[in-house]
């Protein structure tokens, strides 16, 4: 049995199992090991949000062993690795010893501090699940202490806060900061005006890699949200009431450090090659020179690639360019194929500032392209959509809708709250029960019809002398939608686009009309099948059972009769109420309430859905 360790629950890390293990899922003979120190993999991208209390703390986290619950040849170990031995090949940590054929190195980075006086000691960092969490909870002990606080300078400290590093982690933390400070202002009562907002650098800009113009919209942005912006300034120390930004103190006991980043412990004592702040040199193939059957993956990289002059950049899409490459490299020596280089092409950045703006450049080498606001903020949106997809599937991605667009609190979302849940389920119990009613005494109506005489056809038109079906105004008072009995003089129907009314004329013709002028045995199913439909679509709605789906198929028939060109104006509430019940309202005073949680834990337990992530917790 051959054995891969990827070692680290990063992007890099995860991506690269969950390829491996689809290369290899025929191989009998490999097994995958991904070993990290914490049962979750951290959206290390989006701890700002999280920090600033715009989403839950659960969706930047993802549970390892669910990502790999459908890959039975990964297992996912929870230890802390505290030597690598590449001799022996061996992994040593602190609950066992891991014997491999193939390392994978992932194990990403850790905030540097520069030997900057006091930063370590009293800086807050943004570099794990964990900062976030601390950092939410402390922004809001300072308000709740600084209401109470008699003394005006200590005050003052509790209500500034500094950011240090102008990169992307700085700038989107401090634009998050400014309305989280905004809500917690109106929460505790406390007068914007004496909360202070910096983001300080010592280089001469803010986001240095994007073009000019892109800068200058983020500085504007930040000075919106009530941001003062340092840049060209040394900062010196860090002391537990404040920071030295050039030759100012500036009091504060919230100073957050996200100036630089540098390789992890336990690569810093590896005794490999390494360059730019312990960054591992690897060759094109991704291996360490020294150890070809070692590979390192994500920020442990340290290459540059051809044509380049710098190493490759320590983002998200280097780790996600990385790990197919690493995979097939790994996976070649089991199938004989040619090993690839790394020749990544990279697409540009994006940052956000606060949850309603963002800032990108986003192309390809040859064209870039510079995008601000709403365009910028949904290309943000999108790509951490596409992420997650290759993560955890449908799972993970319809929880992102919801923390960012559906749930979002006081508006923070780039579409603000338009799209939020404001109301609750119950307010829709009498329009689903109502609805129900309506479609269930169509179709008993109907369906006496039908015992009357099985010979006659009222839901498909007459064909017409001109080979069209011939939906007059008299038919409309049999139509599937009728509420109620009307005088053909009464009604008249929907008017329907002369294109779609060709299609659905041509499919009748093809499907219910006999040559000789009569109806096909499929029309007079189709007509059964309608009122079968109608009357199990109103008992599930009025006793709240499978709403959703109900309401889906609701939707559909009423856009089916629509067509047909029978639909009398009463056809457009039925739509309308259809619509409006998708979003469910069977968990209230319904069976959906008892049934849904039941048949979720049945569902999560088929493999083909666990492996695809079909299902939402």
């Amino acid at each position: 049995m051959k054995q891969i360790i990827v070692l680290g629950g990063g992007y890099g890390g995860v991506l690269t199992a969950k390829k491996l293990a689809n290369k290899l899922r025929k191989n009998k003979d490999v097994r995958i090991t991904l070993i990290d120190r914490k049962p979750y993999h951290t959206l290390l991208t989006e701890l700002h949000e999280v920090a600033a209390n715009r989403v839950e703390e659960d969706s930047i986290r993802i549970d390892l062993k669910k990502i790999f619950s459908g890959f039975r040849n990964v297992e996912v170990v929870l230890d802390h690795i505290e030597l690598i031995d590449f001799e022996a090949q061996k992994l040593t940590g602190l609950s066992q010893s891991y014997n491999y054929d193939y390392l994978v190195i992932g194990t990403g980075s850790k905030p540097t501090f520069f030997g900057i006086k006091g930063a370590q000691e009293h800086a807050f960092s943004l570099w794990s699940y964990e900062d976030a969490v601390k950092l939410k909870e402390h922004a809001l002990h300072m308000f709740r202490e600084a209401v109470k606080q008699p003394d005006p300078q200590v005050r003052q400290e509790m209500l500034t806060f500094v950011v240090v590093g102008g990169g992307f982690t700085g700038v989107e933390m401090i634009g998050e900061l400014a309305e989280y400070t905004q809500e917690l202002c109106k929460q505790f009562y406390v007068d914007p005006a004496e909360v202070s907002l910096h983001v300080a650098d010592m280089v001469d800009t803010i986001l240095p890699i994007l073009p000019k113009k892109l800068i200058e919209k983020a500085e504007r942005r930040l000075h919106k949200l009530g941001v003062n912006i340092i840049t060209g300034a040394k900062i010196t120390e860090v002391a537990e009431n404040g920071v030295m930004v050039g030759d100012s103190f500036i009091s504060s006991r919230t100073v957050i450090w996200t100036a630089g980043v540098e390789g992890s412990d336990l690569v810093g004592e590896l005794d490999v090659e390494k360059q730019g702040r312990q960054r591992i040199v690897t060759n094109d193939k991704l291996q360490v020179p020294e150890h070809t059957n070692v590979y390192v993956v994500g920020d442990n990289i340290f290459y540059i690639p051809e044509g380049s002059e710098r190493p490759v950049p320590q983002m998200v899409e280097n780790a996600e360019l990385a790990a197919p490459i690493i995979a097939h490299n790994i996976a070649a020596e089991f199938t004989s194929l040619p090993k690839k280089s790394y020749k990544p092409t990279f697409h540009g950045t994006m940052v956000c500032i606060g949850s309603k703006y963002g800032v990108a450049s986003v192309g390809t080498p040859k064209k870039m392209y510079s995008l601000s606001g709403f365009p910028a903020m949904g290309i943000k949106h999108l790509i951490n959509m596409l992420y997650l997809f290759q993560v955890c599937g449908f799972n993970k991605v319809y929880h992102y809708i919801l923390h960012e667009f559906l749930n979002v609190k006081n508006n923070r979302s780039f579409v603000g709250g338009h799209f939020a849940k404001r109301s609750p389920n119950f307010w829709l119990v009498p329009l689903r029960i109502f609805a129900g009613w309506m479609w269930f005494k169509q179709g008993f109506d109907k369906m006496g019809k039908i015992l009357d005489d099985p010979g006659a056809m009222f839901l498909i038109p007459a064909k017409a002398v001109d080979g069209t079906s011939g939906a007059s105004v008299a038919d409309t008072a049999d139509a599937v939608s009728a509420a109620s009995s009307y005088s053909s003089e009464a009604l008249t129907a929907l008017p329907v686009p002369d294109f779609m009314k060709s299609i659905v004329d041509w499919s009748m013709d093809l499907m219910f009309y006999s040559s000789d002028g009569g109806y096909t045995t499929l029309a007079y199913i189709f007509q059964t099948g309608m009122v079968a439909a109608e009357l199990l679509v109103g008992l599930l709605l009025i006793v709240g059972l499978f709403t959703a789906p109900a309401a889906i198929v609701s939707l559909c028939m009423g856009v089916m009769v629509w067509v047909s060109g029978m639909a009398p104006s009463e056809m457009l509430w039925y739509l309308a109420a259809s619509i409006a019940l998708i979003g469910g309202s069977g968990s209230t005073l319904g069976l959906d309430y008892y049934v849904y949680p039941r048949l979720k834990k049945f569902w999560r337990r088929l493999p083909l859905v666990r492996r695809w992530y079909l299902y939402t917790d």
